[in-house]
């Protein structure tokens, strides 16, 4: 049993990246494909609040319905916001990653760094070709 989740969006670059940083620490995590298996509520107000960020800063706008929705008019309640990203799983920021370290949302990708229980063990490209992890498993600034 792994001591890592990770909220995951295969077709999501950010979240292919977080997911290979993991990896590339030497740990499988679990992968809920949230998409398919949405949290139930109270996890997902967990999440937020374990993430140390608003209900707003979750919501999700591009590729999404955030515009149809309305969802930027400020009198949604929190509330409402969450039932829309229940109904609406894809209103969800992504990936989120929990370990016994933190709960993050990784955007960017190199945010999981900070939380990951064990270290970084080779060198990391991220899709777009950008290196971030040298060889020696030491973070390029």
């Amino acid at each position: 049993m792994t001591d890592i989740i990770i909220y995951h969006n295969p077709a999501c670059g950010t979240s292919r990246n977080t997911l290979g940083l993991i990896r590339n620490s030497g740990q499988e995590p679990t992968i809920i494909e949230y998409l398919k298996t949405p949290p139930e509520r109270d996890t997902l107000i967990q999440l937020i609040r374990d993430c140390g960020l608003s209900v707003r800063e979750i919501l999700r706008q591009k590729g999404t319905p955030y515009e149809e929705l309305h969802l930027g008019d400020p009198t949604w309640t929190d509330e409402q916001l969450i039932d829309f990203m229940l109904e609406h799983p894809i209103l969800i920021n992504r990936p989120i990653v929990v370990t016994p370290r933190g709960t993050r949302l990784c955007r960017p990708s190199e945010q999981v760094l900070e939380i990951l229980p064990r270290p970084q063990q080779g060198a990391f490209r991220k899709e777009d070709g950008q290196a971030i992890i040298d060889e020696h498993g030491q973070r390029i600034e």
